[in-house]
């Protein structure tokens, strides 16, 4: 594997001193160091993932990192979030991170971009950078930033995690497969669980960091076998490690699509008083409540799992135009929330009393309403 970046210029003493210990590994010395110092590296996401590359990516070396967040530092962070603290809540993550990077080495050049990443701001902003690492934990900022490095021809490092486990791979197309070859798409937006929801073991995020940084190193300095054309998963509750090939099987991207355009994210705001919680759904059907259930995922998601009395209209036949006709409250649910709610948007719009339930089938069942189906047995004996 060729380097990706030219070495800088040489070492003064106290850098020379400062990285001795990875100087004198085999087929590293100085000029890998070189190159790391004229490396200029844009990490996506300040969280989990990127408070672990950053720090690590400044120690080994790297002469300019860019963070790209807009999010703030929440209590709920710190447990898995090392580069920020107690003091850090409330403030942009992007500046705690510079306060960690400075503190590490102050001739770090790090920049910060603390607005949104979006199709419109991404391009500019990675055309400063040779490569990027996406630590991102959504699946419409990953392909966002897949597509962006495949449009400018540079590679991507990418991670994930979600409660014991881990991923890790490289995109770059003209010398190995992309994201999208992975992954062709995403999972419905209400089907895809985040940290938020399915939570995270916090030593995952430095593990799979470091698997990210040595990945970058790797690239930038030309040492070892990247991660092309492999995607490494880990498994932190048994230790181990399996690779899956894969291959490209898509073509370049034309353009990019705002995320909440490509994944289907929420559309217009709801309408008011559109919103059923769970708790009142549990409570009008307990009531006895004339309420029409109405099921608008699709049959195999229905056959599961669904509230006893449902009808199943999958969202695709109510933009068809079909839809019920009786003058009832008609409730809709999905697994979550997003299908329901574009399903509430066509029906007020056809004239009919539509709510949706808040949180879907999953908020339902946790605050103890009944559901049925071939997956629930199976489901139930899994939590015990």
């Amino acid at each position: 594997m060729l380097p990706l970046v030219d070495p800088g210029p040489a070492l003064p003493p106290e850098r020379i001193a400062r990285y001795s210990r990875q100087l004198m590994l085999p087929g590293f010395g100085e000029l890998a160091q070189r190159r790391l110092a004229a490396a200029r590296v844009l990490v996506i996401g300040a969280g989990g993932l990127g408070s672990a590359v950053v720090p690590a990516l400044a120690a080994a070396g790297v002469g300019t990192i860019g963070v790209a967040d807009d999010d703030r530092v929440e209590l709920s962070n710190l447990h898995r979030q090392l580069s920020h603290g107690v003091a850090d809540l409330g403030r942009p993550k992007v500046d705690s991170l510079a306060d960690a990077v400075r503190a590490i080495d102050p001739d770090c050049d790090l920049r910060r971009h603390g607005e949104r990443i979006t199709a419109a701001t991404l391009p500019g902003i990675l055309g400063d950078y040779d490569l990027v690492i996406d630590g991102s934990d959504n699946f419409p900022t990953r392909y966002l930033v897949n597509d962006a490095a495949d449009l400018a021809g540079k590679p991507l490092v990418w991670g994930s995690i979600l409660r014991f486990h881990g991923q890790v791979g490289i995109a770059w197309r003209g010398h190995g497969p992309t994201y999208r070859d992975l992954f062709p798409a995403p999972p419905p937006s209400d089907q895809a669980l985040s940290c938020e929801l399915g939570g995270v073991l916090p030593s995952l995020c430095t593990a799979v960091g470091s698997f990210l940084v040595t990945e970058a190193i790797k690239l930038v300095t030309g040492i070892g076998e990247p991660l092309l054309g492999r995607v490494l998963f880990y498994d932190a509750l048994t230790a181990r490690t399996r690779e899956v090939p894969y291959q490209q099987i898509t073509d370049p991207v034309a353009g990019l699509v705002d995320d909440e355009l490509f994944c289907g994210a929420d559309g217009p705001d709801d309408p008011v008083g559109a919103e059923l919680s769970a708790a009142e759904l549990l409570r009008m059907l307990r009531g006895g409540d004339p309420v029409r259930l109405v099921d608008v995922r699709e049959p195999h998601e229905s056959a599961a799992r669904r509230i006893s009395g449902s009808e199943e209209l999958p969202l695709a036949r109510i933009e068809a135009g079909d839809v019920p006709v009786d003058g009832s409250l008609v409730v809709v649910y999905c697994e979550r929330d997003p299908r329901s709610r574009k399903a509430v948007h066509l029906l007020r719009g056809r004239g009919l009393d539509a709510r949706f339930l808040a949180g879907g089938i999953r908020a339902f069942v946790d605050v103890g309403g009944e559901v049925v189906g071939a997956g629930v047995g199976a489901e139930a004996e899994a939590s015990v």
